[in-house]
């Protein structure tokens, strides 16, 4: 079956998850708030430091579920940004060449014309049909606006 072709989005356009967005960011304020309640109801031999390090502890976790909810793939009229958990990359049109996803791969991953392969975890694989859209959208803007492709 051939996909419909699809007319590339105005620019600038982010491409984001929503699911993991919302989990990430609920268990964060559930993990922060559980680390306070437990931090001001903790028996009494811990002490200020201790009830302290509780609360520092729930706040690494929530930075970590932050890192996990803020990756997003953004397209604007000089090329395309990768907000992953751990990096963001920034890659104008004429290095893009591709976008690759196979089915059951978790995100979507984009060819480079240097020969790098980066993974998309702002596009989602198991929201499956946002992600067939942003795929088919991301495909359209580099076939149009990238110059290192093959025809």
């Amino acid at each position: 079956m051939v996909p419909e072709p699809v007319t590339p989005p105005p620019l600038p356009v982010t491409w984001r998850p929503r699911r993991g967005r919302i989990v990430a960011y609920a268990f964060a304020a559930l993990i922060v708030i559980g680390a306070v309640v437990m931090a001001i109801l903790i028996a009494p031999p811990f002490q200020l430091p201790d009830r302290i390090a509780i609360v520092a502890f729930g706040g690494a976790v929530a930075y970590v579920l932050h890192l996990l909810g803020r990756v997003r793939v953004e397209a604007d009229e000089e090329g395309i940004t990768l907000v992953n958990a751990a990096r963001t990359h920034r890659y104008t049109w004429p290095e893009v060449i591709d976008v690759t996803f196979t089915q059951g791969d978790p995100w979507p991953r984009i060819d480079f014309s240097d020969g790098r392969t980066i993974g998309a975890m702002g596009i989602q694989g198991s929201e499956k049909p946002a992600a067939r859209r942003a795929i088919a959208e991301l495909t359209a803007l580099i076939h149009e606006r990238g110059e290192a492709r093959e025809d």
